[in-house]
C-alpha cells in the first residue's frame, strides 16, 4: 500500500498494493491494522458503507454533516469520477482550500476525506459506480451543502454545466454559512 500526501496534509490518496494476473485482480481495499498504520482511521472505526450509481456529467455535493461528522475512504468500483475535499475547520490555515483526485476503476485509487472537510465529486465516465465507508452515519437532518462552484473556493471541475440535484442547486457559498454549522481546527 502507498499513501500519497495531498496538499491538504490530513487528506490522503492511498493506492492499495493490487495482485492481478490474466484471470483479473486482487486487492484489500480497507484492512483495520495496516490503514492506521497509515494514519487512516486510526481514530475511529467505519460505520457505514454507500454506494452510488451516477451517470456522465453528474456533480454530488459539496456535502458534509455538522453532526455525525464523518470521515471517508472512498472509491470507484467501475467508471471514474473527479474526486474533491474543501477544508471547513474554522481556524485552520486551509480553510476554504480544495484538493482533487481522479478515482476510477482502472487506477484502484482510494482517497481519504478526515472529519471537518466538506466532499464532492463529479463522474467522468458514462456511469459510474462509487463506494465509499464512513465513520458515523448519516443524519439527513444535519447534512448541509456548500455551493458546487463557490467562487471563493475556486474548484477547477471538469464539468461547466453539471447535472445537479435541486438541494445542490440551493446550496450556499462557504462564506454564507453559520460558523455553528462548520468545523472547528482543534
Amino acid at each position: 500500500m502507498n499513501v500519497i500526501e495531498t496538499a491538504l496534509p490530513e487528506v490522503k490518496i492511498i493506492e492499495p498494493a493490487v495482485f492481478g494476473d490474466e484471470r483479473g485482480f486482487f486487492m484489500e481495499s480497507w484492512q483495520k491494522q495496516r490503514y492506521a498504520e497509515a494514519g487512516i482511521g486510526a481514530t475511529s472505526d467505519f460505520l457505514q458503507d454507500n454506494l452510488s450509481y451516477s451517470k456522465k456529467n453528474v456533480v454530488r455535493g459539496l456535502h458534509y454533516q455538522y453532526k455525525n461528522i464523518q470521515a471517508k475512504l472512498l472509491y470507484v468500483l467501475q467508471g471514474s469520477v473527479f474526486d474533491v475535499a474543501v477544508d471547513i475547520r474554522q481556524g485552520s490555515k486551509n480553510f476554504g482550500k480544495w484538493v482533487g483526485v481522479e478515482l476510477s476503476s482502472d487506477n484502484k485509487r482510494q482517497l481519504y476525506v478526515p472529519e471537518g472537510f466538506a466532499h464532492g465529486f463529479c463522474v467522468t465516465s458514462e456511469t459510474v459506480l462509487f463506494a465509499y465507508k464512513c465513520t458515523d452515519i448519516y443524519n439527513p437532518h444535519c447534512e448541509l451543502s456548500i455551493q458546487w462552484n463557490d467562487p471563493d473556493i475556486g474548484i477547477e471541475w471538469p464539468v461547466s454545466n453539471p447535472i445537479l440535484s435541486e438541494k445542490d442547486l440551493h446550496s450556499q457559498p462557504l462564506k454564507d454559512i453559520a460558523p455553528d454549522y462548520l468545523a472547528q481546527f482543534i
